[in-house]
């Protein structure tokens, strides 16, 4: 920096150019995203059926949690039974939620059907579910996924989804909620 380069402000021990450094020299160090983002999302098998066989189930549920986790989130848990997935991790906010689970569902139906695990083509049902939840809630959420079998012997996914859209207070027309399975 050359002497005539200073210009002083209100302070002449200040300069311009000394002021726009150490602005500079603050982004630099002070720039950061800090988050904490827990996120449930739920989303279920074209029309409902029951296609995540319990052969390949937990394998597919590995699979979509390293995606998750390869995409730079951090998964916590996945979990579900035949007919939709629950997905409870930590997202992080440089990629959107939708962006996020378009990648996830496309990578898991292309796995499931490269693997020919069925004899037909496997789709997700379009859409999903997300719920945000506080650090202080997140044991009770990762149990909640954790005994999605023994949940579902007691209530149907419809109304599991329902509660979910009630309690968080989202606004919903049940014509599009997703229906018994055929």
């Amino acid at each position: 920096m050359k002497k005539n380069d200073l210009q002083p402000l209100h302070n002449p021990f200040l300069s311009y150019n000394f002021i726009q450094y150490i602005l500079y020299q603050n982004t630099l160090i002070m720039a950061n995203t800090y988050h904490q983002l827990h996120i449930q999302t739920v989303f279920a098998v074209k029309f409902r059926q029951g296609l995540i066989l319990p052969e390949f189930r937990q394998e597919l549920f590995g699979y979509i949690g390293q995606t998750i986790n390869d995409l730079g989130h951090k998964t916590l848990i996945i979990n579900g039974v035949a007919d939709h997935v629950h997905c409870f991790f930590g997202l992080n906010p440089k990629q959107s939620l939708s962006d996020l689970m378009q990648k996830v569902k496309s990578n898991a139906s292309g796995w499931i059907n490269e693997r020919k695990f069925l004899k037909h083509r496997f789709e997700w049902q379009k859409g999903f579910g997300a719920f945000s939840y506080a650090k202080s809630q997140v044991n009770v959420v990762y149990r909640y996924v954790q005994n999605q079998e023994a949940h579902h012997k007691k209530r149907s996914f419809r109304a599991e989804y329902l509660e979910f859209l009630q309690k968080f207070e989202i606004d919903h027309d049940e014509k599009y909620i997703f229906h018994e399975p055929i």
